[in-house]
């Protein structure tokens, strides 16, 4: 079974996630299906730079493609016997679930979410931010379909900072106008005190069920022993 997905990694497209069609290998070594390939580079073409979808290297000229006729003849092979690269149906996304931005036809399950690049990628896409310099100021964040909720709507920063004087995440530039004078902290700040005071209530919620078994056990023992 290893074994097996390791071979249908080989030979998938790291861009529609499907069995190659017409696989062409570029400059860098990694393989896609040619209209896939074709059609993310005339996206770039206003750019006059190309790169690899997966590794990110450079290509200039944009590189002439040719059809890969070993991993063609790999495909055809493991069609004939059964094998099949599209992955489990709980990893494609459902109605309650967020769905990777960049993937294309039936779409996969977003691991994670860039508020950079204010895009939710499955786990196949998200390796370029892992894997190159370019995304390495990116800040990578749990899976959500609500990015833009992060960011101020007058501004259009992050916000960082916690308004304890109106009770509101703000961005730094609201600390400049509309929240000047008023009591400010980092936003991470305020979440771990928060965090803390909600654990405290919970020791207290907790301490106060006990306390309050311990006297219903002390009534039936009291019960009891007038009974006999």
């Amino acid at each position: 079974m290893a074994q097996r997905g390791v071979q249908l990694e080989k030979i998938s497209c790291s861009i529609c996630l499907d069995l190659l069609k017409d696989p062409v290998t570029i400059p860098c070594g990694h393989s896609y299906c040619m209209n896939c390939i074709n059609d993310h580079w005339d996206e770039e073409d206003q750019m006059e730079v190309h790169n690899c979808p997966q590794c990110r290297k450079e290509f200039i000229p944009r590189p002439n493609l040719e059809k890969s006729i070993m991993l063609a003849e790999l495909v055809e092979d493991l069609k004939e016997i059964g094998l099949q690269a599209a992955p489990a149906d709980h990893c494609y996304a459902g109605p309650e679930d967020v769905a990777c931005d960049v993937c294309t036809g039936r779409k996969m399950k977003a691991v994670k979410s860039c508020l950079v690049c204010l895009a939710s990628y499955c786990e196949n896409h998200l390796q370029p931010h892992y894997e190159s310099s370019t995304f390495k100021k990116h800040k990578i964040v749990e899976a959500s379909d609500k990015l833009e909720q992060n960011f101020c709507s007058r501004h259009g920063e992050e916000m960082k900072i916690f308004c304890r004087t109106d009770q509101q995440c703000i961005c730094y530039c609201c600390t400049m106008d509309y929240h000047k004078y008023h009591a400010t902290v980092p936003a991470a700040a305020e979440r771990a005190e928060k965090q803390k005071k909600l654990q405290e209530s919970r020791q207290q919620i907790h301490q106060r069920i006990q306390d309050q078994e311990k006297d219903v056990k002390l009534l039936q023992q009291e019960v009891e022993g007038n009974t006999q």
